[in-house]
């Protein structure tokens, strides 16, 4: 999967911070580390399905994103946190 941007909604962004302490740099250093994507759900419209993207930040953060893969490649970010002690021991076998 290519990602050639991230979108970003105010709301998300705000949420992202008050629930998950979690800035939009290091969503996007996410992306740029090589995470491992997993298919989530089908989306509202077709062709654009929710993804997890399961990597690191720079600093070393496990994060799980939750992004809608849009048509023309770009990410729309829905949600992002910290890994759950799950999702790094899925994350560890890839």
């Amino acid at each position: 999967m290519k990602i050639e941007g991230i979108i970003w909604l105010e709301d998300i962004i705000e949420k992202l911070w008050l629930k998950h302490e979690v800035k939009t740099f290091e969503a996007e250093e996410l992306f740029e580390n090589k995470p491992h994507f997993r298919f989530v759900e089908k989306g509202h419209y077709e062709g654009e399905n929710v993804y997890a993207a399961m990597g690191q930040t720079d600093s070393g953060r496990y994060l799980t994103t939750f992004f809608v893969y849009k048509q023309n490649n770009e990410a729309l970010i829905i949600s992002s946190r910290t890994m759950t002690s799950a999702e790094r021991k899925l994350y560890g076998k890839h």
